[in-house]
């Protein structure tokens, strides 16, 4: 396992080993996939993890907002990235191996993709572990198609995918484009999925979007086409209207205090010429992730304001 692991400063944050936590601290396992199978319109998701741990150098380590440096509240371990099986259900079932190691050996799963296609492969052993698993996804679209293109683990179908597991319940935030033939899905099951609609961003309240997954342990999977296209242009298919930095650390953050996320994936970067901002944006949304879910007082994460 060790020739799985990426060397010293060429993995996530590019650790120099002179930010090492307490023997006790929990561990974080970085698991760069770069799928790009299933891709709509412009490409180049394959290439979204190693930018991500380029531009992950470049994020200063303190966090002025909860005055540390998260870093050292856990043991970070970032994979090297795995070659990708030809065939896509081969692909998932790949990475359902390397999350599932990764919760066996008690760690945080923080998947680096990659197209959005990946989200129902990495989620199975979180599915497995935990019965009362909530999904939180950041999105500009639904991805509820039962198939697209043929494909029915394409990224136009991530969510529908996951929600083939019966009992999951699934918060989408940020939505802004949806098929006519997703409506019949979405309608059909309002009683564990809740859509909350990027034109309603203004009247947005982080406990209300949060109350169906309060108490439960929540998986993190997170678009980064849910951010407003002048933030993020380097994706797929951008979306106007979507999140601002503000709105999305306010439901990140409260969803740390009152549920225990266990784990995550960030997908869609297209890496673009020119737009290292994008980059640079993805690899310090990752690393907020882990500082809410590592860093926030313990009366914060108990749902207490």
């Amino acid at each position: 396992m060790a020739d799985d692991i990426a060397k010293g400063e060429a993995g996530f944050l590019g650790l120099t080993g002179n930010e090492t936590p307490a023997a006790a601290a929990p561990s974080v396992v970085v698991i760069p996939f770069g799928l790009e199978r299933t891709v709509s319109w412009r490409g180049g998701t394959a290439g979204g993890p190693a930018a991500i741990l380029r531009a992950s150098h470049q994020v200063e380590l303190f966090d002025e907002e909860l005055w540390c440096e998260p870093v050292r509240s856990f043991h970070l371990q970032t994979l090297a990235p795995p070659p990708l099986p030809d065939k896509l259900e081969d692909a998932l079932a790949l990475l359902g191996r390397m999350t599932g190691a990764a919760l066996a050996a008690g760690a945080f799963p923080l998947v680096l993709g990659g197209e959005h296609a990946l989200t129902p492969g990495a989620i199975r052993p979180f599915l497995e572990k935990w019965p009362d698993l909530g999904l939180l996804h950041f999105d500009a679209h639904a991805d509820l198609r039962d198939s697209y293109e043929g494909e029915r683990y394409s990224h136009a179908a991530a969510i529908r995918r996951c929600m083939d597991a019966p009992d999951l319940p699934v918060v989408s935030v940020g939505v802004r484009n949806i098929s006519a033939e997703e409506i019949p899905f979405l309608e059909e099951n309002r009683h564990r999925l809740t859509v909350h609609w990027a034109k309603d961003k203004g009247a947005w309240r982080a406990d209300d979007i949060l109350a169906p997954l309060r108490g439960r342990p929540v998986y993190i999977s997170f678009d980064v086409d849910g951010f407003d296209a002048s933030v993020m242009p380097a994706t797929g298919t951008p979306e106007p209207g979507g999140f601002f930095w503000a709105d999305v650390m306010a439901i990140l953050r409260r969803a740390a205090q009152t549920s225990r996320i266990v784990g995550a994936d960030i997908v869609e970067l297209s890496p673009s010429p020119g737009l290292h901002a994008c980059d640079f944006l993805t690899a310090k949304l990752a690393y907020k992730i882990l500082a809410y879910r590592f860093c926030l007082p313990a009366r914060d994460r108990s749902g207490r304001q």
